[in-house]
C-alpha cells in the first residue's frame, strides 16, 4: 500500500510534461483496441501553458490531504446538476437522450455501489470498496450540428467562437461534452484548479453511456465513470509511472496500465509482492472489468465538496 508524500516538487515531477497533443479536424474514427484517456495528456499541456496551474493543484492537494485527516469531509448529500453537450455532424453522433440518460444511471450506480458487478469484488479489496454516495441529475441537453469530422483534445468543443458549445455555469454544474474526439481517445477530463471555461469531461460519442455493440468493449458506460473520477480529482490508479502514487493510501500500486479484463488474482511485478486492484474504475481495463471505488479514492473525492473545497459550490 501507498504512503502518501507531497511536496511542490514532487507535486510537479508527478505531472511532468509527456506528450503535447494537436488541436486537429483531420483525426479519422479509428477502431479502438485499447483504452486511451487524455485527461493526463491534457493537464501537461495545460501545466505547460499555464505554470500557475501548479501552484493552484498544488493547494487543492494540500486541502485535500488536511481534510483527509482531519475528517473534515462533506456530511450532506452531494448531488451534481449535469448539461450534455451534443456536437455531431452524422446522426450516429447526435446521440439519443435514451442513451444520455444512460450514462447519468451508470454514474449513479457507480458512484453508489449499486452497480450489479460490485458484488464481483473480490475478498482481498471488499474491505476497502466503497459507497462513493454522490449522486448525478440531468438537468439539460444542447445540441449544435456541425462540419467538424472529429475536436482533439484541445478543448475546441468547449468555445463557441469556434463551432463547439460554451460551458454552462461551470462552477455549479458537471458540463459534459458528446462528440468524436479522434485518435483513439475514449474521453479525458479536466482535473479540479483548472479554468473555469474548460471544466468538465469530454467522452467519444461513440462510447457515451450504454451505447452500441459495435462500442464494445467501452459500451458500458464506464469511460464516463473512469473519466468523472478525474474530474473529481483520482488519478490513473498507476500513477501515470511505473509503480507510481495515485496519492491514496488503500489502492495497491500498479506496474502500469492494465488492459483487457486480467484474471484474479493478478500478481504486480511491483515489490513487496501483491495483486493489483485491476478492477478499479481508474485503471484501463474494459468496460465490463471496472466495478469498484475504494473509501481512500472516496475521502480524496468529498475533500473537493467541504467548504473551501474546489468544488464546494457543489456541496448541499
Amino acid at each position: 500500500m501507498k504512503k502518501i508524500y507531497l511536496s511542490a516538487v514532487a507535486f510537479m515531477m508527478l505531472f511532468s510534461c509527456q506528450n503535447d497533443q494537436t488541436d486537429s479536424t483531420t483525426l479519422s474514427t479509428v477502431a479502438v483496441g485499447q483504452r486511451g484517456c487524455a485527461s493526463q495528456d491534457v493537464l501537461d499541456a495545460q501545466m505547460k501553458a499555464d505554470p500557475t496551474l501548479v501552484l493552484r493543484m498544488n493547494k487543492i492537494e494540500a486541502f485535500t490531504q488536511k481534510s483527509m485527516l482531519t475528517n473534515r469531509l462533506v456530511n450532506g448529500k452531494v448531488v451534481i446538476p449535469v448539461v450534455v453537450n451534443v456536437l455531431y455532424r452524422t446522426a450516429e453522433e447526435n446521440i439519443s437522450d435514451a442513451q444520455i440518460q444512460s450514462q447519468i444511471d451508470v454514474l449513479n450506480a457507480d458512484y453508489n455501489a449499486t452497480n450489479s458487478d460490485f458484488n464481483s469484488i473480490p475478498s482481498e479489496f471488499a474491505g476497502v470498496a466503497a459507497n462513493v454516495g454522490i449522486t448525478f441529475e440531468l438537468v439539460n441537453i444542447i445540441r449544435k450540428s456541425t462540419n467538424k469530422s472529429s475536436w482533439g483534445t484541445r478543448d475546441v468543443m468547449k468555445n463557441g467562437k469556434r463551432g463547439g458549445i460554451d460551458a454552462t455555469d461551470p462552477t455549479t454544474t458537471l458540463n459534459m461534452w458528446a462528440c468524436t474526439i479522434g485518435g483513439g481517445i475514449l474521453g479525458y477530463a479536466q482535473f479540479p484548479g483548472g479554468s473555469n471555461a474548460t471544466d468538465g469531461v469530454v467522452i467519444d460519442s461513440h462510447y457515451f453511456g450504454k451505447s452500441a455493440a459495435a462500442s464494445y468493449p467501452y459500451n458500458l458506460g464506464r469511460t464516463g465513470s473512469h473519466e468523472v473520477g478525474h474530474w473529481m480529482n483520482l488519478r490513473h490508479i498507476w500513477g501515470d509511472a511505473s509503480c507510481g502514487n495515485d496519492l491514496v493510501s488503500d489502492t495497491p500500486v500498479h506496474k502500469t496500465s492494465n488492459y483487457g479484463v486480467p484474471i484474479y488474482p493478478y500478481e504486480s511485478t511491483c515489490l513487496p509482492a501483491h495483486n493489483e486492484m485491476t478492477m478499479n474504475y481508474m485503471d484501463y481495463t474494459d468496460d465490463r472489468g471496472m466495478y469498484m471505488f475504494t473509501n481512500g479514492q472516496k475521502s480524496r473525492m468529498s475533500a473537493l465538496f467541504v467548504s473551501g473545497g474546489a468544488r464546494s459550490g457543489f456541496g448541499s
